[in-house]
């Protein structure tokens, strides 16, 4: 996905969303997570959810497939306004 094409209103949503279930300010998990830090994020997760993100970051494969999901297409077809 190209982050330029995500529309930027539905994108300060989700952070906001997920901050708020995490509690880590909107701006520090977007800051994190374009760097490539995920720790903010996987701190609020299961040790089961956070081992399994840290897999599929990993592995380009099972990345790629769960972005062709029909829900992840969804979702980027939302917070890109298409």
């Amino acid at each position: 996905m190209n982050k330029n094409n995500i529309d930027p209103k539905g994108l300060n949503s989700l952070l906001e969303v997920v901050s708020k279930k995490i509690g880590v300010a909107p701006e520090k998990l977007k800051k994190d997570l374009e760097s490539g830090k995920f720790d903010s994020a996987l701190s609020a997760m299961s040790e089961s959810d956070a081992n399994k993100f840290r897999q599929a970051v990993k592995n380009p494969k099972l990345v790629e497939k769960m972005m062709s999901s029909p829900q992840a297409k969804a979702l980027y077809k939302k917070l890109s306004g298409e």
